[in-house]
């Protein structure tokens, strides 16, 4: 029987992302999974032909196809155009990122046992961009309604919580953590001090956690002892779901604890819309050098072929990637051997071909 094929936007992105793309074309093939992949460009380097690093094309290309792989993709300081990453969020209403971090034997980390799946709105809070100058209008102008002085010196920054943004994520980490037999959702704000806005979320939590009472636990904590308890003992938590701002600064404290951004795999996910890619930047300074850890693109294909509902092969690419790194043979310089990109993808080929669909580890 034909296996079902797929079309995936692909967007190689710049500095390391083309060379990582070139593995994860060798090893989504080894899987067995048929994916055409139609390549689009976005980024620094398309600015002088689109005058965007956003083309409208890319945009179509991912409505059309539903799914989408991306490269790392440089964003440069100063420069004044919009983070694609932001940019795709919003244009397609990517509202949830999934940030699995899942320590694997042979990575040098301070812990060890650690699977944990971070769950972060991405649409509103401080992110949503509501934020005006020192001195302009419109800030003196809500410095006039507030109920206690602020310094007129003072630039303002506005954080959206709504119902339904705080309904959909935590329905969505609830809904996740059913389909991956996950025992526990944690919410997470600071509602003792944000009553209102924060303290709308806990309600929200609340609310959908009673459709899921008897099949997933439900508890909250605030965000300054979670980072505590995350430090303390990782080990009781599972899927945690957070705001925008303390979903990404919890992010990456989470990639810390099992070793960093070079094993982070991430997705942007809407209602019927995906995009996937490596939490890290595109590091251009080791463009062309067959130098980075291909780990965290792999990574986000497996969440990639999962969410597309090839489990089987998601499962055999982890456990792939799992051998390699465990056996510490062939292994990029960050997990302490001398492997090139290629070199580590191709010995992940390898172990693709050694496991078969044996259950899931």
């Amino acid at each position: 029987m034909l296996k079902h094929a797929y079309t995936v936007t692909l967007i190689p992105g710049d500095g390391t992302g083309p060379e990582l793309t070139e593995v994860v074309k060798a090893v989504v093939a080894a899987t067995g999974v048929p994916i055409t992949w139609e390549v689009q460009e976005a980024g620094a380097d398309v600015m002088d032909r689109y005058g965007t690093p956003l083309p409208e094309g890319v945009l179509e290309s991912i409505r059309r196809n539903k799914v989408a792989l991306k490269g790392p993709i440089t964003t440069p300081i100063g420069s004044g155009f919009r983070s694609v990453n932001v940019a795709l969020r919003h244009e397609l209403d990517l509202y949830a990122c999934l940030r699995p971090c899942k320590f694997y034997p042979g990575v040098k980390s301070r812990y060890t046992g650690i699977d944990l799946v971070i769950v972060r709105e991405n649409m509103e809070d401080l992110y949503a961009g509501v934020e005006f100058p020192a001195g302009s209008p419109e800030a003196r102008q809500i410095m006039s309604w507030a109920p206690k002085k602020i310094r007129p010196d003072a630039a303002i920054s506005i954080k959206p919580i709504s119902r339904t943004g705080s309904l959909r994520i935590v329905r969505f980490a609830f809904e996740y953590a059913l389909r991956h037999g996950r025992r526990k959702v944690t919410a997470i704000c600071k509602a003792n001090i944000m009553k209102f806005t924060d303290g709308l979320f806990f309600e929200s939590a609340r609310e959908v956690a009673k459709d899921y009472a008897g099949r997933v636990e439900y508890e909250e904590k605030l965000i300054d002892n979670m980072c505590m308890q995350l430090v303390q003992k990782p080990e009781r938590y599972d899927v945690l779901v957070l705001p925008n701002l303390y979903g990404d600064i919890l992010s990456d404290l989470c990639a810390g604890l099992i070793g960093g951004l070079g094993i982070a795999p991430g997705a942007n996910i809407g209602d019927d819309i995906a995009v996937f890619e490596a939490v890290h930047g595109s590091t251009p300074k080791y463009a062309g050098m067959n130098r980075v850890n291909p780990t965290a693109m792999l990574l986000s294909v497996q969440l990639m072929l999962d969410y597309l509902g090839e489990r089987q092969a998601a499962d055999r690419l982890e456990r792939a990637i799992a051998a390699v790194i465990a056996e510490n043979q062939t292994v990029t310089a960050d997990l302490g051997g001398t492997a090139g990109t290629k070199e580590m993808g191709d010995a992940i080929i390898r172990a693709l071909e050694r496991h078969t669909t044996s259950p899931s580890f």
